[in-house]
Order: C-alpha cells, then sequence, then structure tokens
C-alpha cells in the first residue's frame, strides 16, 4: 500500500538536509542546493512510504547495495514532445531516503551524466540534469533553479563544504605540527648554511691561502657553511694540516 506524508517547505528542508550533506561529504554528485531543489521540485512536499523522491524509476530492474528490487506503480505525468500525457510509472522503492540519494548517485555515475558531474555551480548542474535527459520537462533545469534561489539554498552548499568540529580539531592540530616542522627545518637550514663563526675565521682564512692539489684554494668562500664544515676546517687548523 501507498502513502504519503505532507510537509511544509521549511519543513521538508529541514527533514532532507541534514541527510543531503552526510551524503554529500561522502562523496555526493549533486550539490546540496541542487539535491533539495530537485527532491522538493519531484515530491511537492509530500514524500512517499517508498522514499523515492527524485522520480527515479525501476529502469534495469538490477538491485544495486541501496536498492533490493522493490517497487511501486503509481499514475504520473510526462512530457513529450511538448505535450503532456497521463501514465503510469514504476519506481524504485527504498528503506529510506539515505538509500535513494545514494541509489541515484549510482545513476550519476554513469557516463551519460558526466557532464552532470563535471559542473561548477549549482545553476550548471541543473541545466546539465536536463540537457542530459534526467526529466523530460523542458523547463525542468529552470524549476530546479528556481526553488533554489527562493529558498536560499546555497547555504547548504556551505554548511556540507565546512569543517565539523572534529575536523577542525583534527586540521589545528596538524597545522600545530606543520609549524613545529617548519621552525625544526629552519634551525636545520641554519645549522648547515651560516656565516662563520668568528672563532673558525682564522682557520677559514688559512684554508683560503692554502693551496691544495688541484691548484685552488681548499676553501673558496667563508660564508654559508654548516657547524661541521666550520669544525672541520679549524680542527684540520689547529693540527697544522693548514697553515
Amino acid at each position: 500500500m501507498t502513502s504519503y506524508t505532507k510537509y511544509s517547505v521549511h519543513d521538508f528542508i529541514a527533514l532532507v538536509a541534514p541527510i543531503v550533506i552526510r551524503v554529500h561529504r561522502e562523496g555526493g554528485r549533486l550539490f546540496p542546493s541542487v539535491r533539495i531543489a530537485q527532491s522538493w521540485h519531484e515530491t511537492g512536499g509530500n514524500v512517499p512510504s517508498w522514499n523515492n523522491l527524485g522520480g527515479y524509476k525501476v529502469g534495469s530492474g538490477k538491485p544495486t547495495p541501496y536498492w533490493d528490487g522493490s517497487s511501486v506503480n503509481t499514475a504520473t505525468k510526462e512530457v513529450y514532445g511538448g505535450v503532456t500525457v497521463n501514465t503510469r510509472a514504476n519506481w524504485r522503492a527504498y528503506k529510506s531516503i539515505y538509500h535513494f540519494y545514494k541509489d541515484q548517485d549510482l545513476l550519476f555515475d554513469l557516463s551519460r551524466y558526466a557532464r552532470v558531474r563535471a559542473a561548477k555551480t549549482p545553476e550548471e548542474q541543473c541545466r546539465m540534469l536536463q540537457a542530459c535527459g534526467y526529466a523530460t520537462d523542458p523547463k525542468y533545469a529552470d524549476k530546479l533553479i528556481a526553488v533554489i534561489r527562493t529558498y536560499g539554498l546555497i547555504k547548504y552548499d556551505e554548511e556540507a563544504n565546512a569543517m565539523t568540529a572534529e575536523e577542525r580539531k583534527q586540521f589545528d592540530a596538524l597545522q600545530e605540527e606543520v609549524t613545529a616542522l617548519r621552525k625544526q627545518l629552519e634551525t636545520l637550514v641554519k645549522l648547515h648554511h651560516m656565516p662563520c663563526p668568528d672563532w673558525a675565521r682564522p682557520a677559514i682564512e688559512a684554508a683560503q691561502r692554502t693551496i691544495g692539489p688541484d691548484g685552488n684554494p681548499i676553501v673558496i668562500e667563508a660564508d654559508n657553511g654548516s657547524y661541521d664544515f666550520y669544525r672541520i676546517i679549524s680542527v684540520m687548523h689547529r693540527a697544522g694540516l693548514i697553515k
């Protein structure tokens, strides 16, 4: 037996928005604003007991991880060549709204909907849904865009992309770790590339005057050496190896 639960637009959005945001964070294929608008447009707030909010038909009938093959048959309308036709259709039935959205994303993974996935803005994605043939209504994209604008649904795109409290905590911890590593790196750079210290200056100057087997001074530049470099030259100088 089929039944519907009627929601006002605000109660409907409150119902589906948390689910839409969860699905988006799990890799959802639609902008949250587009998904909410589509769900409202398809149902008008009449949520069916079979939880199909997008007019998703049985199609091939092959079960998926989110759809067990259940279906319902109801009256509907289709637009062909600008003519509205009353007909009936078999719709996929789901255990929950979450299952519907996840199964719908499997549909959007098909090559047919590549332009939907590639859309950079909610408006472009609405256009691509129509262009890829998701609905037969020639004004489908305009209607979705109107819903997005009327109810300010863009804010759900921003919320879905915002960090959760736990993600913020992890991010801050990583930032602190990066800062500590940067300080360590700066210290290492200073140790390995430093001006000649005063205590090593006599040894470096002696090395600059001493000609090696290749005909060049043992040391050419006085600065930008490492601490160990200056220490070794100083030991050689004190041992009389550099005069």
